[in-house]
């Protein structure tokens, strides 16, 4: 891996007499969230305040942070409220004490939708790394970001979409030239969020037509007015999939390029998908083409693609472009590419760097290392992820500064893996199903 960059890769708050008071406000409160605050606690000493429903075991007595909880039935007003509430405390605190504006940032679409539908009120009183509104609208549907990686030569599933939003009960359309089983997902993820129904999945494992039928039926029973896109079911296990994480400047410049290679994903119905290992890996052909996109659509701020290596013509297929930094962005932290610094170069120094990518390879896990053995079958792949594991591994809540407490809430929470996949994914599949 190569990164060159005009800021070190773990700058102490001394390094940036400039950047001494970076304060950060985080909407939501899951191990993503805390990632973030641990990379800006990392490059500047932040400690951020969090802003959620529920103060969960990943924000919970945490040493880096300051968590206020709304209560379990709070919704997007009363999130957006205390945004505003606690933005007009910093505001009226710089107006004695100068200094800059706080960063606000959220790692879920709904919540980063909730900022950018909110941006002229909220930008009163934070730095915003988002994109604009029209553009989140495209990319964030995976429909028109199949429309747009055509533009610039990607590859993607072959789609078919489902209506929903007059409200009516959709024809179920003909997908047979799809192939079974397929793949069901929303093409917005901010529009799945709220809408409730027994067996909910993230993502749908279709076997056939009359599967189908039942899951369009209780989608419109429940309420859902977006659209539901159905894709060919890519094949190859867990290993087959790529993220890709970056940052685009306000002047459009990739300032942060970096990705890994999924050794496991979590298999829960609300989680599946979500990379649960992964080995940093220098990508050179993904970065090319996701750069390619993120400059062809003029995009903003973050952005985490879910690619997929199809076996049988050796090909990546884009799955999403997500409108954050990901979940999982501690992976790029650290390998050396610290995610708040693109950010703040850009927003609160208002300065050129140049592009960061990560400089070491790391394991990252939210599981046993035994565990993820078991599942990675490719001999060749599973020799060169321990070797990289012996030197480096980092578990996101695992960090330095936290105390006995959070160290117990991490093995309770490993441990509590292996029962997950013990239930829900016992041994490994050849579609990741």
């Amino acid at each position: 891996m190569t990164r060159s960059s005009a800021l070190p890769a773990s700058p102490s708050p001394a390094d940036h007499s400039d950047t001494e008071h970076v304060q950060l406000v985080l909407l939501g409160g899951d191990i993503g969230v805390y990632a973030i605050a641990r990379a800006f606690h990392e490059a500047f000493g932040t400690h951020a305040t969090v802003i959620t429903r529920s103060v969960a075991g990943p924000v919970a007595d945490s040493s880096i942070l300051q968590a206020r909880g709304l209560g379990a039935e709070a919704g997007e007003a009363e999130l957006l409220e205390a945004a505003l509430e606690t933005g007009r405390l910093a505001t009226a605190q710089r107006a004695r004490t100068g200094g800059p504006k706080p960063f606000l940032l959220a790692n879920a679409d709904w919540l980063i939708a909730l900022i950018v539908r909110n941006r002229e009120a909220l930008s009163e009183h934070y730095l915003l790394p988002v994109l604009p509104e029209d553009l989140l609208e495209q990319v964030a549907d995976k429909a028109e970001f199949a429309r747009l990686c055509a533009e610039v030569e990607m590859t993607t599933p072959t789609t078919v979409i489902v209506d929903f939003t007059d409200g009516a009960l959709p024809a179920v359309p003909e997908v047979e030239h799809l192939g079974w089983p397929l793949v069901a997902k929303p093409s917005r993820s901010s529009a799945y969020a709220h809408v409730k129904f027994p067996g909910k999945r993230k993502v749908f494992e279709i076997a056939d037509r009359a599967q189908l039928e039942d899951l369009v039926r209780r989608l419109h029973e429940a309420g859902f007015r977006d659209r539901f896109v159905l894709q060919e079911m890519i094949p190859g296990d867990d290993t087959a999939m790529r993220s890709v994480t970056a940052y685009v400047d306000q002047r459009g410049a990739v300032t942060l390029m970096g990705g890994a290679h999924v050794l496991l994903e979590e298999h829960t119905p609300g989680a599946l998908g979500n990379p649960a290992a992964m080995i940093t890996q220098d990508m050179p052909e993904l970065f090319a083409q996701a750069e390619r996109f993120l400059t062809h659509v003029g995009y903003r701020g973050y952005a985490n693609f879910d690619v997929k290596v199809d076996p049988r013509d050796g090909q990546p297929k884009f799955f999403e472009v997500n409108p954050r930094v990901g979940r999982n962005n501690v992976y790029m932290t650290a390998a050396g590419a610290n995610i708040a610094l693109p950010a703040v170069a850009d927003h609160l120094q208002q300065r050129s760097i140049e592009q960061i990518r990560p400089t070491r390879e790391i394991l990252y896990s939210i599981i046993p290392r035994t565990l993820l053995w078991r599942y990675v079958t490719d001999p060749s792949l599973r020799s060169r992820a321990k070797a990289i594991a012996k030197r480096a591994t980092v578990h996101p809540l695992l960090y330095r500064p936290e105390g006995l407490k959070r160290r117990a809430y991490v093995a309770a929470a490993m441990a509590n893996q292996v029962k997950k996949f013990a239930q829900h994914y016992r041994s490994p599949s050849a579609d990741g199903f």
